[in-house]
């Protein structure tokens, strides 16, 4: 089963998005695009019945520590790697506004 895309339609979706491309990029495209739906129906030929669906091939789950309440860190400390500070903030060049150099 070949499911061939046309360069008309390569044409087409890269115009919705607004991508310019040269007629070989949309021959390579076409040709690349035709290959992927080729793979994608030999895949739907497959029979899964009775197959789990799946988020993954290996079973995985998440190891997490219990979520307990602690203690943070100190300004001081927090503010101990900063190249400028006015505790108790980081002290940053302005970015917005007047002066900013925008």
């Amino acid at each position: 089963m070949s499911s061939h895309i046309t360069e008309a339609e390569v044409r087409h979706v890269a115009q919705l998005s607004r991508l310019r491309l040269t007629s070989e990029e949309i021959h390579h495209y076409a040709a690349q695009l035709s290959n992927i739906l080729d793979y994608v129906s030999r895949l739907n030929e497959l029979n899964v019945e009775g197959v789990e669906p799946m988020a993954h091939a290996l079973d995985m789950s998440n190891v997490l520590r219990p979520d307990e309440p602690a203690a943070g860190m100190s300004v001081e400390r927090v503010l101990d790697n900063a190249p400028e500070k006015s505790p108790p903030f980081f002290r940053v060049i302005k970015v917005l506004g007047e002066g900013s150099g925008a």
